[in-house]
Order: structure tokens, then C-alpha cells, then sequence
């Protein structure tokens, strides 16, 4: 290389050298700022915590369980005027809580404790629900989606 090439291209290096430090300084920054809290988790909104959806009863019932996290925003939630359906994500079709004559609704109806762990079926009679669908549950105007059916 002659002695002139090599000034010529001395800005040009220090120029790029620069760039791409400023850009992995920006790169770094950007890594480092925290991720904005989640303000509407399912524990802040409903005071609950999802423990499992699983098929129970030979794939002809969804079982679904949650934790009182919040025993006061728990109790507003599962009301007998608020009757929960489970809702199948890839088609939308809707699954309730079986009634019968003489036990009623097939879930727990106590008043809601702090660390207690609740249950309700859904009913599932033509196996639309499999394991690994994503369902949501509604429950009045709440709504927990992207449940996976264990």
C-alpha cells in the first residue's frame, strides 16, 4: 500500500470505528432498561393464581383449579350470578359447568379462603378439548385466555 492510500482511509476507519461503538453503547443501554411491570396479572385483577386445566373423567371433563390469592376480589368474582364457561381458543365454542339435581353446579361454591385451592368442571362430552388446546375461561366479565389444557 502507498503512504497516501492509507491517510485517505484513516478518517474513513476512524469514522466506522465510532459508529459501532455507538451503537453497542446503545445496544447495551437499550439491554438494560427494566421491563415495564405487568399491571393486569390474573393474582392483581381476580385474586387468583391458575394452579392446572387438566381432562379428567376419560377426556369428558376439563378440571380446573386455581389458589385464593385474595379472598375479598376471589369472592366478587365466582358469584351465582356470574356462571363460568370455559371457551375453546381455536374455535370458540363454549363449555359450561355441568349442573346435576342433586349436588348442583360441578365446583366449589364455599366462600373463598386465602391459600385454599378451588375446583370446577367444565363439561367436555365430545372431547372437543384436547391436551396442549389453549382455552380461556370467563367468568361474568372476566376473562383468563391462553390457558393451556394440560
Amino acid at each position: 500500500m502507498q503512504p497516501s492510500n492509507i491517510t485517505h482511509r484513516v478518517p474513513t476507519i476512524l469514522t466506522l470505528s465510532f459508529v459501532l461503538m455507538l451503537g453497542f453503547a446503545l445496544v447495551a443501554a437499550a439491554s438494560q432498561a427494566a421491563a415495564p411491570a405487568k399491571p393486569n396479572s390474573v393474582a392483581e385483577k381476580y385474586g387468583i393464581e391458575v394452579t392446572s386445566v387438566r381432562l379428567s373423567a376419560n377426556n369428558h371433563m376439563v378440571d380446573f383449579r386455581y389458589r385464593v390469592l385474595d379472598s375479598r376480589k376471589a369472592d366478587t368474582l365466582f358469584t351465582k350470578e356470574n356462571r363460568p364457561h370455559l371457551v375453546d381458543q381455536k374455535t370458540g365454542k363454549v363449555l359450561a359447568v355441568p349442573r346435576t339435581a342433586k349436588v348442583g353446579p360441578l365446583m366449589s361454591t364455599y366462600q373463598h379462603k386465602k391459600g385454599r385451592i378451588y375446583w370446577m368442571f367444565f363439561g367436555n362430552p365430545t372431547n372437543l378439548i384436547k391436551s396442549g388446546d389453549p382455552v380461556s375461561v370467563v367468568v361474568g366479565d372476566a376473562r383468563i385466555d391462553n390457558l393451556t389444557v394440560e
